[in-house]
């Protein structure tokens, strides 16, 4: 039995605490419904529009948020989606929008994807079941240069060619078409002074294979720029990164929009007639205390970082 935790919570709360009057709260991953409970319960004045694209995890936030009535309004659709069609969905600004880009416990321990390589589940990875490529369809047909590179790019694993031939041997033999199949095979290309660490050898390799199945920094990047957009004058936007890809994308992110020119460095004169359109309110991302980091693994690498639109 697994218990959602939400990760960050007292500051997701605190920095992103609705103004006076009806607001409105786009959770933009709602999955279990963890952060959303906790807003609704706080803030009773609250409307909460909750998105999320994995029918299975949704209808368990259904359950969890059911008590709030018609405080709450649940969308299935990929965020980027849905902040680029915006006004089909809602028919105002929000007033605040979270982003918790981490992957859900309910995607470890009950989805049967393959998220863990501890599970001999099969080897799919896709947050939308039935969309695209999956995981297995990867590793089984992807060239060696094509598995190295999607490593690099996606985890940093300093592991990437050892691992990428490992799996181009392995599949020769037959497909590789478990998560645990392939986390062995993960295990046994490291040398072996990585093989039996605190972190699972193969944890790069999933991630990067996350990724790539769910595109998830192309949709965050899209997600990010229509979520901003939309979002009211003096309204919040806050963001849960779990790994330095994710949070490099929010941060430039952050980091553009807070400068007053954005021409380039050797123009002698602001041709743009630009103006910052946000302040950050986190000068460096908010992590986990020890007492959560104890109590809550999952947040040991969880990065807040919240700006405000300005007008």
């Amino acid at each position: 039995m697994y218990v959602h935790t939400p990760v960050l919570l007292e500051p997701v709360l605190r920095l992103l605490a609705p103004g006076g009057g009806e607001q409105l709260l786009i959770d933009a991953t709602v999955g279990e419904g963890g952060h959303a409970e906790a807003f609704l319960s706080r803030f009773p004045g609250l409307l909460l529009c909750g998105v999320e694209k994995d029918e299975a995890i949704q209808r368990v936030a259904a359950r969890r948020l059911e008590r709030f009535g018609e405080r709450v309004r649940l969308v299935r659709a990929c965020f980027s989606d849905f902040f680029r069609e915006y006004d089909r969905y809602c028919d105002r600004p929000p007033d605040r929008v979270l982003f918790d880009l981490g992957i859900s416990m309910f995607h470890f321990e009950k989805s049967g994807r393959g998220f863990s390589f501890a599970r001999d589940e099969p080897l799919d990875m896709r947050i939308d079941a039935g969309a695209g490529p999956t995981a297995g369809d990867i590793v089984n047909e992807s060239s060696q240069e094509q598995l190295a590179e999607l490593l690099h790019r996606f985890a940093e694993e300093p592991f990437a060619g050892p691992i990428s031939r490992a799996i181009v041997r392995a599949r020769a033999r037959a497909p590789i078409t478990t998560a645990s199949a392939l986390a062995g095979i993960v295990r046994s290309a490291v040398p072996p002074s990585r093989r039996y660490g605190r972190i699972h050898p193969a944890t790069r390799t999933f991630q990067a294979l996350r990724i790539s199945v769910n595109r998830e920094l192309e949709v965050l990047s899209d997600a990010l720029e229509h979520a901003f957009a939309v979002l009211a004058s003096g309204g919040r936007l806050g963001v849960i990164a779990f790994h330095s890809l994710e949070d490099r994308i929010v941060k430039r992110f952050f980091q553009e929009r807070n400068k007053a020119c954005t021409c380039p460095p050797e123009w002698p004169i602001c041709q743009c007639g630009g103006h910052r359109s946000l302040r950050t309110l986190t000068r460096k991302p908010v992590s986990a205390d020890p007492q959560e980091k104890e109590n809550n693994p999952a947040a040991r690498s969880a990065k807040l970082r919240v700006a405000e639109k300005l007008a």
